[in-house]
């Protein structure tokens, strides 16, 4: 069955993360197996809007709403049935037959899945990040999830531990949460060309024995910025001929750049900025540190694997099911922990074969296998028949008295509004747009 795929998020090119990457990917993936896919997003700082075209004919629909800067990133402000008459004429210019959110944080996407119910379309949701259930900021979104997952046809995670934290927090049942990973492109990140392929990096190491540490991330309290600061000096201090490399942006860089001169590191720390081009950074190391706090999975590290590193990251959520105990070295998130596993990955990345490690990584993760078993999850989905409104007002007051009551009031909002627009606009007098049809060349990589 062939589907018209609507993919819908906050996060998305120009903007660069986890997320972004993952919908790029799926959605070159789904196009290339006979699918056509629409990826509907926010406007970004008034620099992309409106439809632009990607690689293989993606549409991808920036949408002129009002987004505000909040700690999981730069979201759209929620407008309850504001987004509703936009994604209807989407969704009949395109012929959508499928809806697909990501991000719990994106309220775009809870929003798009909710109208796309009130039209009877399918629904499929993937979950990213992992959340707790104590502070207030995780209850609130908690509860908005438990909402937006009620009518939603099927939902995928990126790892076991992350659906477990996402079938506790939506309290929905565990056999409508498929696990499909992420994956990396084995085209792009390799080794360097100049290494053989059955050389170790002792073999490197005679030639150049520097030995070359590196970190790209986001420099925020959330990825372990505050860790990496106190651990940095410590493997400066013990190995003064280490070096690394530290990419990334945000609101800790300040303190990056505090420690580097306070300790006078500027011989043996590089501090990059923003990335661009990741895997030419990655290709300058041996050894790549993740200090995450939190972490449903964690692409960079599989990315790293991919160019050859051996991999140290911190102990938290989905990333010990990332990799086998010979490529990632896994520390408490404590900087002394994290300084004894260097130290390890030091004494040990010597014996690596950077080519193998790029070859079951390449065996492990791949964008084509998680697109086949994304099309799985969807022909589940599509088998559900639609909820009359009736049967979506009963689930909405399953909630509670007072959120039950406030979130079937929306329910039944949102379909009278539906209704208005049907017949003041009805879908005869929305013009269909033609399709792109994109004949794949021989070349896998294009």
């Amino acid at each position: 069955m062939k589907h018209n795929i609507c993919i819908v998020s906050d996060f998305f090119y120009p903007g660069f993360g986890g997320v972004e990457i993952h919908i790029f990917n799926i959605s070159q993936c789904l196009v290339r197996l006979g699918h056509k896919v629409v990826i509907v997003t926010r406007c970004y700082d008034g620099s992309r809007q409106g439809v632009r075209w990607l690689t293989r004919g993606v549409k991808v629909y920036y949408l002129p709403l009002l987004a505000v800067k909040l700690p999981p990133g730069t979201v759209t402000l929620p407008t309850v049935l504001g987004l509703l008459p936009y994604v209807r004429n989407i969704f009949i210019r395109e012929r959508i037959t499928l809806v697909h959110g990501h991000q719990t944080t994106s309220n775009m996407c809870h929003e798009t899945m909710f109208h796309a119910g009130t039209m009877g379309i399918p629904t499929v949701f993937t979950d990213h990040s992992l959340f707790g259930f104590a502070d207030l900021a995780s209850i609130h979104i908690n509860k908005v999830l438990e909402w937006s997952l009620l009518t939603v046809g099927h939902t995928i995670c990126v790892s076991h531990t992350c659906r477990e934290n996402t079938v506790l927090r939506a309290k929905i049942p565990p056999h409508k949460v498929s696990v499909i990973p992420n994956a990396t492109d084995p085209q792009k990140f390799t080794p360097s060309p100049d290494i053989d392929k059955s050389a170790t990096w002792n073999d490197i190491f005679k030639k150049n024995p520097q030995i070359t540490i590196v970190v790209i991330t986001r420099l925020v309290y959330r990825k372990g910025a505050d860790l990496l600061a106190d651990v940095v000096p410590a493997v400066c201090k013990k190995y003064p001929g280490i070096r690394w490399i530290i990419g990334g942006d945000g609101p800790r860089k300040l303190q990056m750049e505090q420690m580097v001169e306070r300790n006078n590191l500027h011989s043996c720390v590089e501090l990059l900025g923003e990335v661009q081009d990741v895997a030419s950074v990655l290709r300058k190391g041996q050894i790549f540190v993740n200090t995450s706090l939190t972490e449903a999975f964690c692409i960079a590290i599989i990315e790293a694997a991919s160019c050859g590193h051996l991999v140290v990251s911190t102990r938290v959520g989905g990333v010990p099911e990332v990799m086998p105990p010979d490529m990632l070295i896994l520390a408490e998130p404590e900087p002394s922990s994290i300084t004894s596993c260097i130290d390890a990955a030091i004494s040990r990345v010597g014996a690596v074969h950077p080519w193998d490690h790029h070859s079951r990584v390449s065996e492990m993760y791949n964008w084509n296998n998680v697109a086949e078993r994304t099309l799985q999850v969807y022909a589940k989905a599509c088998k559900n028949p639609p909820l009359p409104v009736s049967a979506r007002i009963q689930r909405a007051l399953s909630l509670g008295i007072c959120y039950g009551i406030i979130t079937a009031g929306l329910v039944a909002l949102d379909h009278l509004f539906w209704l208005f627009l049907k017949f003041f606009r009805p879908a005869s007098g929305v013009q269909v747009a033609r399709d792109y049809n994109f004949k794949p060349p021989d070349d896998p990589r294009l």
